[in-house]
């Protein structure tokens, strides 16, 4: 028998705190204690809680006493092909070594469909998921990201996954015009999110990211589409405001069962809307169904993508701070009662919805600041070619980040 007690650095108790063991996950109580019975004598403990860094303690007959850190994600997104070029990716992990920044989103499962590593999931084999872009010494980049102290997190797109719609026709989302995968404006067809098959499939391939050393899994495109002749879109069962939520909560509580005794984290990107709104915005998204089956909400908060702006402020680009501030307090506010912590994604990208400015060092600023008053516990920076602005990350000396 092991037991303990989870505190955070000020000593107080961490409730639902997660120790896992023997690849069995078990929860802290409201003193954060635990006591765990029949596990393999020399079974490593691995104790998290999202907003702290994980700890993996050796098991004693003494009661342990486990001390967790607060941790502030920082991190950048490398595309599917972006992580492969040496220079882009050079440049990313320059940036990282010299200022705040201390983590990468990487496409594990990219906005095609495509498995960036070599895959060993039959299933993904079978429908040649994997890509053209496919990283041989993948190991290789995942032991020098550790070594660099960077938190590595596994982007996979879910339900837009061009890939496996065109492969099994059976379980994409039919275009009754026609009576094949239907598709979006960009051309690329989604896979229904009311076939557990496709659950499956993808926590298939966040198991295997987790097994290559990701620290977290963050679930993207977790929702029925939006853009495209939505008429013509037929699922294998009624979408409606009754039924999709159960599916999006559905496969993201799949995915935190299978993934928690794992060690890692589970998130997922979410519309920033979803902060406003008090239906499912269309796409099986609200706060309250989602949030116990997550770690940490990423909510794209891009103000070029409010395009009726937030209440009191009509011109989102304008107002990057007040957008940021007040989507990420009320998701906050929303889901108080549950452990999960949100993390936004930041517009490091020119405006393509208003005015076409710049985002610029000091936009990127203003919503980093809103994220940090609003109570994130850190942020990502998107730009879909990876080209960052430095001049808006604090240098590692003046941060004080190690």
């Amino acid at each position: 028998m092991v037991s303990g007690q989870i505190l955070d650095d000020s000593r107080a108790p961490l409730e639902g705190a997660s120790v896992v063991i023997g690849g069995v996950e078990h929860r802290t109580d409201a003193e954060g204690r635990f006591t765990v019975e029949g596990h393999p004598p020399d079974a490593l403990l691995l104790v998290k809680r999202p907003g702290f860094a994980r700890v993996t303690v050796p098991p004693t007959r003494a009661a342990l006493e486990v001390v967790l850190k607060p941790q502030m994600i920082k991190a950048a997104y490398l595309t599917y092909f972006g992580i492969g070029h040496k220079e882009i990716r050079g440049r990313v992990l320059e940036l990282a070594a010299r200022t705040e920044l201390n983590a990468v989103v990487i496409d594990v499962k990219g906005d095609r469909g495509w498995i960036v590593y070599r895959t060993e999931v039959p299933e993904a084999l079978a429908v040649g998921a994997q890509g053209p872009a496919t990283l041989k010494e993948f190991d290789g980049l995942m032991a020098d990201l550790k070594a660099r102290g960077i938190y590595t997190i596994a982007r996979i797109v879910t339900f837009k996954d061009n890939i496996l719609a065109n492969r099994r026709p059976d379980l994409a989302i039919i275009d009754t015009r026609t009576g094949k995968p239907w598709i979006d404006n960009e051309k690329l067809a989604w896979v229904d999110p009311f076939r557990e098959e496709v659950w499956k499939y993808n926590v298939a391939i966040a198991r295997e990211a987790a097994a290559k050393g990701f620290d977290e899994i963050q679930f993207d495109y977790v929702r029925f589409p939006t853009d495209g002749k939505l008429g013509a879109a037929k699922y294998s069962a009624p979408n409606n405001k009754v039924t999709r939520l159960p599916a999006i909560a559905g496969f993201l509580g799949l995915a935190r069962r299978e993934l928690g005794p794992l060690g890692v984290y589970v998130a997922a990107d979410v519309f920033g809307y979803t902060a406003f709104n008090e239906n499912d915005t269309d796409i099986g998204q609200r706060i309250e169904e989602l949030a116990p089956h997550l770690d940490y909400f990423c909510p794209m908060v891009y103000p070029s993508g409010y395009h009726v702006g937030i209440p009191g402020f009509r011109n989102p680009v304008q107002h990057p701070y007040e957008i940021v501030r007040e989507s990420v307090r009320l998701i906050r506010q929303r889901a108080a009662n549950q452990k999960v912590r949100v993390r936004p994604w930041l517009q490091d990208f020119k405006d393509y919805a208003f005015d076409r400015r710049i985002f610029g060092v000091t936009e990127i600023r203003a919503q980093i600041k809103g994220a940090d008053d609003a109570g994130a516990v850190g942020w990502m920076l998107w730009n879909p070619r990876n080209d960052y602005t430095a001049g808006a990350l604090r240098q590692k000396e003046a941060s004080g980040t190690k």
